[in-house]
């Protein structure tokens, strides 16, 4: 089976990085491309063809929502909004699945939720309704 091709959108080097060495460690996962803001975002998308996005809500300039609006409206694929402030029932998460996107993850569990997150990418990756875990720290569509 080929691997899931992903692309990672944040602003943050720090997070940018360790969603690719999480990522890199799992062969089912090849990371084609990593963007910082919404205009490289896009011309990865448009140039890989990704089977999934992870996107940053909380960016400088166009926001993770702009960009997701875009990604709908221009060249639809999954989306996974990344952002601290996702928590079930949150408004933000509910307003990202709206406009579109597969699923939804608390960024500031993705390290101590590692398998988790890797799991989801690779369902979404898929076309897969991810599972609701219990403790939803994942929101999916």
């Amino acid at each position: 089976m080929k691997p899931v091709r992903i692309v990672v959108v944040d602003d943050s080097l720090t997070i940018r990085a360790m969603i690719e060495t999480l990522l890199e460690r799992d062969r089912r996962i090849e990371v084609v491309g990593i963007a910082r803001n919404g205009e490289e975002a896009m011309d990865m998308i448009r140039l890989e063809k990704p089977d999934v996005v992870t996107l940053d809500i909380a960016m400088p300039g166009k926001d993770g929502m702009a960009i997701l609006d875009e990604i709908m409206a221009i060249d639809p694929c999954p989306v996974i909004m990344l952002s601290s402030l996702m928590r079930d029932g949150a408004p933000i998460a509910a307003e990202a699945m709206d406009r579109g996107a597969a699923a939804c993850f608390n960024k500031a569990m993705i390290v101590r939720e590692a398998k988790r997150f890797v799991s989801l990418i690779r369902e979404v990756g898929r076309g897969l309704v991810p599972e609701m875990p219990e403790d939803q720290v994942a929101i999916a569509a």
